[in-house]
């Protein structure tokens, strides 16, 4: 859910900016209202607390970098299939 609402947030963004088709508290409305509610911050949280509670740091480290770098790379997808 969290790369999905990445990919959202890009592509409701990008699509904003291009066609100038929403002002900004709409848009503000929609990336973190909907998309903020939609993607959540507390599985991402539990999970990690899982990971170090076991003592599987590898795990902690990899799961916290993966989905920084793939939640990034989700919002400028969205941003640029907006912009096609």
């Amino acid at each position: 859910a969290n790369i999905l609402g990445s990919l959202l947030i890009g592509f409701i963004l990008g699509y904003a900016l291009k066609n100038n088709s929403l002002n900004e508290n709409q848009s503000l409305l929609l990336a973190t209202g909907f998309c903020g509610g939609f993607t959540t911050f507390s599985t991402f949280a539990y999970e990690n607390h899982l990971f170090l509670k076991s003592g599987d740091f590898t795990s902690f480290a990899v799961y916290t970098i993966a989905s920084f770098i793939i939640g990034f790379l989700a919002v400028f997808l969205g941003m640029w299939l907006a912009g096609r």
